[in-house]
């Protein structure tokens, strides 16, 4: 659902930024935020925890790369994710993450999908799909998010997308995107 501005108006999208994400679960996303937050600190978690399919730009129109997200959604279906242990980006990036164990294949396939069209993705790394717990901290703290989340495992239907853009000074929601039907 589109975000309204003070004037009551939706605002216009960024014309530079578009990020395709799989959201959590309300419990599953509260869980991930005391895990984030007891390693970087309280309010430190301002995204939620998420798996980013891309995170980039329109490559031409915001309104064309838009329409190819929804349809990349339309012709998805829903699949199952499987978080279980940790990795690292390490010393790469600065990283801890859990784990996709089922469902990183189909992932890399909407990554791949969402590329095919006007929608690029502005990372200086090849694409993993991940849910980060944990990012540049000091080393002690980002081996202790590694050893302690390592038995961490949950699982979701993952049934929509998320259509971001980046608006006065952060991501916000555009669309919720049903994979294999309409709007969420």
């Amino acid at each position: 659902m589109p975000g309204i501005g003070q004037s009551g108006e939706t605002p216009a999208p960024h014309p530079d930024s578009l990020g395709v994400i799989i959201s959590m679960p309300p419990a599953l996303a509260a869980e991930l935020h005391a895990w984030r937050e007891s390693y970087a600190g309280p309010g430190s978690s301002s995204v939620p925890a998420h798996i980013t399919l891309v995170s980039g730009r329109a490559r031409r129109s915001w309104t064309e790369a838009a329409e190819h997200v929804r349809s990349v959604a339309r012709n998805g279906s829903p699949f199952t994710i499987s978080l279980r242990g940790t990795g690292t980006f390490a010393p790469v990036s600065p990283v801890v993450f859990l784990n996709l164990e089922q469902g990183a294949g189909k992932c890399r396939e909407l990554h791949n999908e969402l590329l095919a069209g006007p929608v690029e993705h502005l990372l200086d790394f090849e694409f993993q799909p991940h849910l980060t717990v944990a990012h540049d901290l000091d080393p002690e703290v980002m081996a202790r998010a590694e050893a302690e989340m390592a038995g961490f495992a949950a699982e979701l239907e993952v049934t929509s997308i998320g259509l971001y853009d980046y608006a006065r000074g952060g991501w916000s929601l555009h669309e919720e995107l049903v994979l294999g039907g309409g709007q969420g």
